[in-house]
């Protein structure tokens, strides 16, 4: 598997897909790289119906994830967690092949 959703993340985008009264059958997460952000990538986590025949498909805990091949370059190995603190809530990027991240861990170099 190239890329991991903990069970916590995929609760959280399974309650987003309900509060947006979303078709869970056929909305997909999308996760990906774009250039930009304070380290030179910055995160894509999108939910999506769009899908293209080049993108990646993966299943993990009744979620459906789709990464297009030049993100998923950048993406290998990474878990996506949830965090739930009193000093913030969001998705956070466990990458492997960041070689720095910045300080609100939404972007990164490789």
């Amino acid at each position: 598997m190239s890329v991991t959703l903990t069970e916590k993340a995929a609760k959280e985008i399974a309650t987003i897909i309900e509060q947006q009264e979303l078709d869970k059958d056929a909305v997909r997460l999308r996760l990906g790289v774009k250039g930009g952000g304070c380290s030179g990538f910055s995160y894509v986590l999108d939910l999506t119906e769009t899908q293209k025949d080049t993108d990646e498909v993966f299943e993990q805990h009744g979620i459906t994830i789709i990464c297009d091949p030049k993100s998923l370059l950048y993406l290998s190995g990474t878990t996506v967690d949830f965090k739930d603190e009193l000093m913030g809530r969001g998705f956070v990027f466990n990458n492997p092949n960041a070689t720095a991240t910045c300080g609100c861990g939404s972007s990164f170099s490789a």
